[in-house]
């Protein structure tokens, strides 16, 4: 198969299933609902303190994403294992990266979906306002669910035919997104705070890194993962 129908079956992949996800909804409501719980739990934890909560907006956030986005992977394969069309997925001609690649743009579109609604409520609970260089902020922003994602579709491969697996999935991922969730919070945090020590540079290029390491990692291990 040539590279044109190789991507003709990363986009088919994926919008199927931002298809599925338009017309039932269920999915994003629970995600955004579970993003909007996690940063209300950790307001409530800080308490009034108004300076405290602005110190620990980025983490807070990020943590909502984080545990928000693992509701998102334990599906990203639920669909085909329940209809028995993964392994027709498997048996068809082309290479398989192009399932994870579908799958990983799905999951980067819902995951950003879902940003756009957390952001605003983390900023109005935490008392955050857009700092000068709010553009970057976003390029962090995207850049973290990058990895975010590329690591989560990748485990959630890994573990979709356990029995488990919604107890698996964080089990194996969360240590693996340890790098990224460091970088992204600190450069977030350095951002809020208008980068006084010009810090944010350094992070934002580590995480950089993060992501095409996992990205490449991840298209090359596909295809032994899935067959486990």
């Amino acid at each position: 198969m040539t590279w044109k129908d190789e991507w003709r079956r990363v986009w088919a992949s994926g919008w199927k299933d931002l298809t599925t996800e338009r017309r039932s909804k269920a999915g994003l409501n629970a995600v955004a609902f579970m993003g909007i719980l996690v940063l209300l739990l950790f307001g409530f934890a800080l308490g009034p303190d108004t300076e405290a909560l602005r110190n620990a907006a980025a983490g807070a956030l990020w943590l909502a994403i984080l545990f928000a986005g693992v509701l998102a992977f334990n599906r990203s394969y639920q669909l085909e294992l329940d209809g028995g069309a993964l392994e027709s997925l498997l048996l068809y001609p082309g290479a398989r990266w192009a399932i994870y690649a579908g799958k990983l743009i799905a999951n980067l579109v819902f995951v950003l979906i879902v940003e756009a609604v957390v952001v605003p409520v983390a900023m109005v609970l935490y008392q955050v306002s857009l700092p000068p260089g709010w553009p970057a902020l976003i390029g962090v922003t995207v850049l973290g669910t990058i990895g975010f994602v590329t690591l989560g579709t990748f485990y959630s491969a890994m573990s979709s035919r356990s029995r488990a697996r919604e107890v698996l999935l964080p089990l194996l991922l969360f240590p693996m997104l340890i790098p990224v969730l460091l970088a992204a919070v600190e450069s977030s945090a350095s951002l809020l705070g208008g980068d006084p020590m010009s810090e944010a540079g350094a992070w934002v290029r580590l995480l950089g890194a993060f992501d095409i390491i996992f990205l490449v990692a991840s298209l090359l291990a596909f295809e032994y993962v899935i067959e486990v």
